[in-house]
C-alpha cells in the first residue's frame, strides 16, 4: 500500500477531528477541517451513520496512523512490540510511537507537523549523539541528545517554527534548548505526556480479535 499523498484536510473530515497535519495552517482561519468537519465525498454532509463496535475500533485504528504517519505494516509491529513488552500494551504502544524520531523533532516544535519533521530527518538534518540519523523512525531512548545540524538554512527555518510554536510547550519527557536547537531525551513517554484523544483500548480489542 502507497503513502497517501493527498489532501491532509480531507484525513481530519474522515476521522472528524482535527489531526494538525498541515502544521500552522491548523492554527489559522485556513483550515479546511473548520471550514468543513462534516465528512469528505458528495453525500458527506448528509450522512450520519452509527457506526458498530468495530467501526468504531478500526476508526480510531486508522486516525492514530494518520496522526503518526505510519502504514499498517510498520503500525501492527508496534502493536506485536508492544504486546510482548511488560506493562500495559496501550500505554506501550504509544511510548513507542511517541520514541519515533520524527515525533521528538515534532515535540520540539522546530517543526510546524510530523510531516515537516519526516521531511527533515530524511534529509539528514539531525543528529542523535553526534552521529547523522536520516530514519524517521529510528527510536530514541533515555539520554539521548537530539540536535538539529548548524546548517544556516536549516538553522533559520528550525527557529522560525520554534517561535510560532512557542506557546504549544513541550512534553516532559524531552529537554528543549530552543537556541541550541538541541534535545535531550530526560526519560521516556508516559501515557500521560500524551494529551491526543487518543483510546487505545479500542485498538488493542480491533488487534486482539
Amino acid at each position: 500500500m502507497a503513502r497517501y499523498t493527498g489532501s491532509s484536510c480531507r484525513v481530519c473530515r474522515r476521522e472528524a477531528v482535527k489531526l494538525f497535519l498541515k502544521g500552522q495552517r491548523c492554527y489559522t482561519e485556513k483550515c479546511g477541517f473548520d471550514k468543513r468537519s462534516y465528512a469528505p465525498g458528495q453525500h458527506g454532509k448528509g450522512r450520519r451513520i452509527k457506526l458498530s463496535n468495530y467501526g468504531l475500533q478500526l476508526r480510531e485504528k486508522q486516525k492514530v496512523k494518520k496522526v503518526y504517519g505510519i502504514l499498517e505494516r510498520q503500525f501492527r509491529k508496534y502493536f506485536q512490540t508492544a504486546s510482548r513488552s511488560k506493562g500495559i500494551t496501550g500505554s506501550k504502544l504509544l511510548e513507542l510511537l511517541e520514541r519515533r524520531l520524527d515525533n521528538v523533532i515534532f515535540r520540539a516544535c522546530f517543526a510546524s507537523s510530523r510531516p515537516a519533521a519526516r521531511q527533515m530527518v530524511m534529509h539528514g538534518h539531525v543528529l542523535v549523539n553526534n552521529r547523522k540519523v536520516d530514519i524517521p523512525s529510528f527510536s530514541v531512548k533515555t539520554g539521548d541528545n537530539v540536535v538539529i545540524k548548524p546548517k544556516e538554512k536549516t538553522v533559520k527555518i528550525v527557529k522560525e517554527s520554534a517561535d510560532k510554536l512557542k506557546d504549544r510547550g513541550y512534553p516532559g519527557w524531552i529537554d528543549v534548548d530552543k537556541e541550541g536547537l538541541k534535545v535531550k531525551i530526560a526519560r521516556l513517554p508516559e501515557r500521560s505526556d500524551i494529551a491526543a484523544d487518543i483510546k487505545e483500548q479500542l485498538i488493542i480489542e480491533l488487534y486482539s480479535k
